[in-house]
């Protein structure tokens, strides 16, 4: 049951009463807000929140708060990994030669560069290599094969790709390759031919929690490894890219991932960051001192940490996660930089042309999910160019670059309330390739079967009847309720996947300045409520400023202000009422 929250959003400063609530409110009990505020030493807003989230007990809050990496699941039961330790400790002991092989995307070079780190720490002869979205694409193709093998390796270890690989495994084994699989991609039924298969989704794996990403499943096996070898090496400095990992790949945030991130992240903002981190941290424009939360890795590192990956060559990426010279690093984060420049040059002009496909092939407003391709796209960039679809239609989006035989490469986001590998996976028999999971997915599609395939994704993902509905917002701050303070919203990281970020309403907040920015198209207010002023931000909102006056109600997301510091915060805006 939810609240209901103003009159529906108006066009002019009069208020105009309409049968439809703009928004709705979660339900909340302040008296017991109070109480486990008090008992958990934070605010008001961030009491509420826990108690919509089951925390309402207080020893269940303070672990929710302050989660330490001494609850995390006991590893023992991880399928394979004692076997797949023991190979290493071997390898290492006898001076054999290691391949690590990593996807080009974060999850892939992060768990690459850990896995790769340590093994080198531990005395390992390794290769470290990553794949090429250009030659062989993904997975443990044949020509990563062919690259791996070259190495004259003993042991492959693949990391975030190989549960589909099966012949290109079977084919290093009959070359008396042993390989061993850490991925966490959905398991096909067929036995995997590997000597090793690390994977929380195996049937037979009983490692209790399923939510790792491959950077989170490389970190447990780097711990079995050290204890193979009975070695007193400190793997926490490696959870910088265990967080990277984990929250670039949408993993969901509970559980362990909720520790080892939370971790990860003070060390991503530590002054004493590797080198590589404080570099990337300087090209992103991320103050030194300033705290740092999962929303940064997910729109401020990883999207830099990508597009190596999305244009060409990723190995520069785990050059950079290794680097251990400050200067060196510089000079690869500046690399990247360029790079994700070159990158967002070309997804506006990508996603610009695939808005225009979708309201020409489904008009305005979508009900269901939508197919675009075109031979002009570039591969690198589709994935960013459906997330910016479903942005903007909330409905699933498949973003297809063709080329010049009639192959598709595809990228698949989807909103909350499709499963998106499941919507795929029934449509296997239109598709050459497929794979993913239930947030993003990558597709390969004849451009004949284009319009067959656009007609059965539509049939499995209609949109939920429930996101036709006003927004629930989870907390709406009134006069008499204080804004969160930095620290509050800092205990209640990560947030993202599985820890969503709170929505929340601002009444009646005094305006103190309004502003048009980013060429025209958004809009910049300065709000004051209760004695503080926060900065909010409104994406293609622009058309709005003339209709603002001396107050005004927002919904949107509250976060810790990075360029101020402090307690400083600011707001992005998702609706606006006048």
């Amino acid at each position: 049951m939810v609240t209901d929250g103003r009159a529906e959003e108006a066009g002019t400063n009069e208020r105009q009463q309409v049968s439809r609530p703009a928004y709705r409110v979660k339900p909340s009990d302040p008296r017991a807000a109070s109480v486990l505020g008090r008992r958990c030493g934070v605010g008001e807003v961030a009491a509420r929140l826990l108690l919509q989230r089951g925390y309402g007990e207080p020893g269940a809050a303070r672990a929710f708060l302050d989660p330490k990496l001494s609850s995390l699941s006991s590893p023992e039961g991880m399928a394979d990994r004692a076997r797949a330790a023991e190979r290493l400790a071997r390898a290492i002991r006898d001076g054999e030669r290691i391949c690590v092989f990593g996807d080009y995307d974060v999850d892939g070079t992060t768990s690459a560069a850990i896995l790769g780190d340590v093994l080198s720490a531990l005395g390992g002869h390794v290769q470290t290599l990553v794949a090429n979205r250009f030659e062989g694409g993904y997975g443990f193709s044949e020509p990563a094969l062919r690259r791996c093998l070259s190495t004259e390796p003993a042991v492959i270890v693949t990391c975030d790709v190989g549960s589909s690989d099966h012949p290109r495994i079977a084919a290093a084994a009959a070359a008396g390759v042993d390989v061993i699989v850490v991925d966490h991609h959905l398991v096909p039924a067929e036995p995997l031919p590997a000597l090793a298969f690390l994977n929380p989704h195996r049937p037979e794996c009983a490692y209790p929690y399923k939510g790792l990403c491959s950077a989170g499943l490389v970190f447990v096996l780097a711990a079995a490894l050290r204890r193979a070898l009975g070695a007193d090496l400190d793997l926490r400095p490696w959870l910088d890219l265990v967080a990277l990992g984990t929250v670039a790949d949408v993993a969901p945030l509970d559980g362990d991932n909720r520790a080892l991130v939370r971790a990860g992240l003070q060390l991503l903002a530590s002054p004493r960051a590797r080198p590589g981190i404080q570099a990337l941290r300087e090209v992103a424009r991320i103050r030194p001192g300033r705290r740092l939360g999962a929303m940064e890795i997910a729109f401020r590192l990883a999207p830099r940490l990508n597009a190596p990956g999305r244009l060409g060559d990723p190995s520069v990426v785990v050059e950079l996660l290794r680097e251990r010279d400050p200067a060196r690093a510089r000079v690869l984060a500046a690399k990247v930089e360029a790079l994700n420049d070159e990158r967002k040059a070309i997804e506006r002009q990508t996603t610009d042309e695939a808005l225009a496909q979708v309201r020409e092939l489904y008009g305005d407003a979508p009900t269901a999910g939508v197919i675009v391709a075109s031979p002009r796209w570039h591969r690198g960039v589709v994935g960013i160019s459906a997330a910016r679809l479903v942005d903007r239609f909330d409905v699933p989006a498949i973003v297809v670059a063709l080329d010049e035989d009639g192959l598709g490469h595809g990228s698949a986001r989807t909103p909350d309330g499709v499963h998106l590998y499941d919507a795929i996976a029934s449509c296997r028999d239109l598709l050459e390739r497929f794979g993913g999971h239930a947030a993003a997915a990558g597709v390969t599609v004849r451009e004949d079967r284009l319009d067959a395939l656009r007609a059965a994704f539509a049939e499995v993902t209609p949109r939920p009847a429930a996101r036709l509905t006003p927004p629930t917002v989870d907390v709406s701050i009134g006069a008499g309720m204080e804004l969160p303070s930095v620290d509050d919203l800092m205990r209640l990281e990560p947030l993202g996947e599985g820890n969503a970020q709170p929505l929340f309403a601002l009444e009646d907040a005094q305006v103190a300045d309004v502003s048009v920015v980013g060429d025209g198209q958004h809009l910049k207010l300065r709000l004051r409520h209760g004695g503080r002023v926060l900065t909010a931000f409104g994406r293609d909102m622009a058309s709005r400023a003339d209709d603002i006056g001396s107050t005004v109600t927002v919904i949107g997301h509250i976060r810790p202000d990075l360029w101020r510091g402090g307690d400083a915060l600011e707001m992005s805006l998702t609706r606006l009422f006048v």
